[in-house]
């Protein structure tokens, strides 16, 4: 192993000669932002956050990836400079577009102070989702909150979400949405769950249809409700079928008519 003199940050070091920069850095407890590198692997150079200045003898000094630069005998080092920041910058704002959500690459642009802009959410803050879930559903369940000096529905404190799916119904740009896995429903704004739910099948086709929150929901509410017509617990379809008043259909006749279909 050939030992050779470097100055980084105008403070001499020794290092191990043909190492990687970046290598010799991060052992000297010298922090410069990288993604793309691993010490296994060839570097790929591809995130150009690991960007330092370097004066090698007998060339001015200029920019470099410390993720591909080998060190030599004489190098001399800045991590830290005007020039670093720019290029750190305008890596970070490619790395923005290609993965805007990235939570390493937003940890990385605080750590080291780099523009990360607004992280795009899909919510144009209409207030249609809050809306309708505090003025026709009644749950309450959404609300706007500002963090950081911006505004952002959220769930409410008490976990207030039915599970009705009216905020995705009424979202323009489909920043509420919802997955279905097996029996559950979780309904999200953002990465952010809303609220997570049973789901009930039709007692008739067998589907399943609906929450058992808003089921719970609809019961105290006042009038009549056309899922729940005489605690009957049947799908929007079979509902419609099961009390149409001219379909002399019985419950039993529809379940035989449903017995040969497949169940989601």
């Amino acid at each position: 192993m050939i030992m050779v003199k470097i100055e980084i940050n105008a403070v001499e070091y020794e290092a191990e000669a043909g190492k990687r920069l970046l290598l010799v850095l991060d052992e000297l407890g010298i922090r410069v932002p990288h993604l793309c590198f691993h010490h296994a692997l060839t570097p790929a150079a591809a995130c150009k956050l690991c960007v330092v200045e370097v004066k090698e003898k007998n060339r001015p000094i200029r920019t470099r990836l410390s993720c591909a630069l080998k060190v030599a005998d004489g190098m001399e080092v800045i991590t830290e400079s005007a020039m670093v920041h720019q290029l750190r910058n305008t890596a970070m704002g490619n790395l923005m577009k290609l993965a805007p959500h990235s939570k390493a690459i937003h940890k990385i642009g605080r750590e080291f102070g780099l523009t990360i802009g607004q992280v795009p959410d899909g919510c144009i803050r209409c207030r249609l989702c809050i809306r309708v879930c505090s003025e026709i559903i009644g749950a309450k369940a959404l609300k706007m909150e500002k963090r950081e000096g911006r505004n952002f529905v959220s769930p409410s404190e008490k976990g207030d979400c039915i599970g009705c799916l009216t905020c995705t119904n009424v979202c323009p740009t489909g920043a509420i949405r919802f997955e279905d896995d097996g029996n559950i429903r979780t309904v999200l704004v953002r990465d952010e769950i809303v609220g997570r739910h049973t789901l009930e099948r039709c007692q008739i086709c067998g589907k399943l249809y609906t929450t058992t929150s808003f089921l719970e929901h609809v019961k105290h509410m006042d009038g009549q409700h056309p899922e729940e017509k005489q605690d009957h617990r049947h799908c929007p379809t079979c509902s419609k079928l099961y009390y149409r008043k001219n379909l002399k259909m019985t419950a039993p006749k529809l379940a035989k008519m449903y017995a040969n279909k497949p169940v989601d």
